[in-house]
């Protein structure tokens, strides 16, 4: 079974998005809906879990609280604005590795419309150090090879798929001390994994598409009103991982 955590808050496409996994898994799924302190209606499907959050914990808590209560041999995160190509959750559990996370080639999704933009695709992600933070920018001149599930450097946290063990064997869980409770989840799954042995890894088989930054946000997940607390968050992440971005990363990948 895949067990799908939707970490949620007050966004209007939570029901497209849920019911765009809904209409494309092929395999065996649960979809489990953190509602990080609000309530609101849901789709009725037997493969639909709600979690409540009595009050407002931020993104990180809500994805422990999801898994806490999975039952699936693979984990999957997704945002709750994104659409999904069909038999996506099969074309990844069936390949995936035991000590790999996993994404998938990113679109841009037109989320009025409900339709994927004619905009070219993240594929690869190179991580970079920028304005005093990491962040994942697109990696064109890699595009060229041919492997269609290949290793890559970095990731949106908007949709992963990881085995169950690996969680519980190297994530833990993500931590909120330092971080925060909002950003840089992708960053520390990483280089916990790559720390363990592990490998992140794009999946060019399958397709999601994330909704495009043009379009307005419900919600600014703490960017706005507290910058300063996120701000420490960069500046965490940079401090715990940054000696060892440089010192094995990017000798590594020759950045």
């Amino acid at each position: 079974m895949l067990s799908v955590i939707i970490p949620s808050y007050k966004d209007p496409f939570l029901h497209k998005t849920v019911q765009s996994i809904l209409d494309n898994a092929l395999g065996d799924i649960e979809i489990i809906i953190v509602m990080d302190g609000y309530w609101t209606d849901v789709i009725q499907d037997p493969r639909v879990r709600v979690v409540h959050l009595g009050q407002n914990r931020g993104m990180r808590r809500a994805i422990n609280a999801g898994v806490s209560v999975s039952r699936g041999k693979y984990l999957m995160r997704t945002d709750e604005h994104c659409m999904f190509a069909q038999g996506f959750d099969t074309a990844i559990t069936d390949v995936i590795k035991d000590d790999e996370i996993m994404t998938a080639t990113r679109y841009f999704l037109d989320p009025v419309k409900w339709e994927v933009m004619d905009l070219k695709p993240y594929v690869y992600e190179k991580l970079k150090i920028r304005e005093g933070k990491f962040e994942g920018q697109k990696w064109e001149s890699r595009e060229k090879r041919t492997e269609m599930v290949d290793e890559t450097m970095a990731m949106q946290g908007s949709f992963w798929v990881m085995t169950r063990s690996w969680w519980d064997k190297v994530i833990g869980e993500l931590q909120v001390e330092g971080y925060g409770p909002l950003i840089q989840d992708s960053t520390e799954m990483i280089f916990k994994t790559w720390k363990a042995g592990g490998r992140l890894m794009v999946n060019k088989n399958t397709w999601y598409a994330h909704k495009h930054v043009s379009f307005t946000r419900t919600h600014q997940n703490g960017t706005k009103e507290n910058p300063a607390k996120n701000a420490e968050g960069y500046a965490y992440a940079l401090s715990l991982w940054g000696d060892y971005y440089r010192d094995v990363i990017c000798p590594k990948w020759k950045i």
